[in-house]
């Protein structure tokens, strides 16, 4: 069952069976059915979820009453948010299952735990938080930078599983593209 956990923090660092137990024990398992929420906007992030199984999503209501979905998780990701989470502010997210999904959640205070017990995941997470960071970034200046196929074709490349898995729509809002002009770009480039 935590095969797939471990091979994901251990990525960064390595560990003896005694720190990876202690790890197990601080996670909780939970089951989500499809269509739920697991933090909506105004509420504090709680939780820092695995995904073992299923799909997710983190997105914000604009001005206009319209998704903004900031980012997909599927299986061996990570999903929160990060500010609410370290800082116990109100989130501006909402997460929710697109998918029956079967997550590990470590809370605040597990988290702290584990620190405290296990040193060794401040690498990991300082780690993970980086590496968020980076997606984010580059997401960013493909936003400002690329084309609409060029946008579409980098998702594919990061998200090959998606497409068969969740409603144009959402991709669209993740691309910053209405649905509309996603299919046009879809059908273009499977004509070229």
């Amino acid at each position: 069952m935590y095969s797939e956990i471990n091979k994901n923090i251990s990525k960064y660092v390595s560990f003896t069976e005694e720190e990876l137990n202690i790890f197990h024990s601080l996670l909780e398992i939970k089951t989500v059915s499809k269509k739920e929420y697991l933090l909506q906007e105004g509420d504090i992030c709680d939780f820092e979820a695995f995904v073992i199984n299923g799909c997710l999503i983190k997105y914000y209501i604009n001005e206009k009453g319209a998704e903004v979905i900031v980012q997909f998780a599927i299986e061996d990701g990570w999903i929160s948010d990060i500010a609410s989470f370290s800082n116990g502010k109100p989130s501006h997210f909402f997460i929710e299952t697109l998918e029956d999904s079967e997550l590990f959640i470590l809370t605040p205070s597990k988290k702290e735990e584990l620190l405290s017990r296990v040193p060794k995941f401040e690498r990991v997470f300082r780690i993970l938080v980086q590496r968020h960071l980076s997606v984010t970034q580059d997401r960013l200046v493909n936003t400002i930078a690329k084309t609409a196929p060029e946008k579409y074709l980098d998702f594919l490349e990061h998200y090959p599983t998606i497409p068969q898995r969740v409603a144009q729509h959402y991709i669209a809002s993740y691309l910053g593209i209405s649905a509309e002009f996603l299919s046009k770009v879809r059908t273009r480039l499977a004509k070229s």
